[in-house]
Order: C-alpha cells, then structure tokens, then sequence
C-alpha cells in the first residue's frame, strides 16, 4: 500500500464514504422506483393502445 500522510486520508476516507451512501440510495431507492414506473408505463401505454384499437387477436367476422 502506498505511504499516504494523514492530512489526505481523511478526505479520502469521507469520500469513499459519500461515494457508498450515494451508491446505496441509487441502487435500493432511485433505480427500484424508476423500474416500476417504466413497467407501469408499458402497462398502461399496452392498455391504452388496446382501448383505442382493440384486443390483439384474429379478426373476428
């Protein structure tokens, strides 16, 4: 490991810490939200679509 002096390790030691604390709230706070609003989204643009245009399916005579 290289000889670091003290006077650098604590910022470094505070970053390191801010870095995990942001890693933390993206992957189990920002990133779960932002995947159920991107598959309510499709749901609802398949159910909209499906409104205006009718169940997928042959057509029926």
């Amino acid at each position: 490991m290289p000889d670091v002096d003290r006077t650098t390790a604590g910022p470094l030691r505070s970053q390191r810490r801010t870095e995990f604390v942001t890693f933390l709230v993206l992957a189990f706070g920002i990133w779960p939200i932002v995947a159920v609003g991107v598959v309510g989204a499709y749901g609802f643009l398949v159910w909209m679509f499906q409104l205006v245009f009718g169940p997928p399916g042959p057509p029926v005579h």
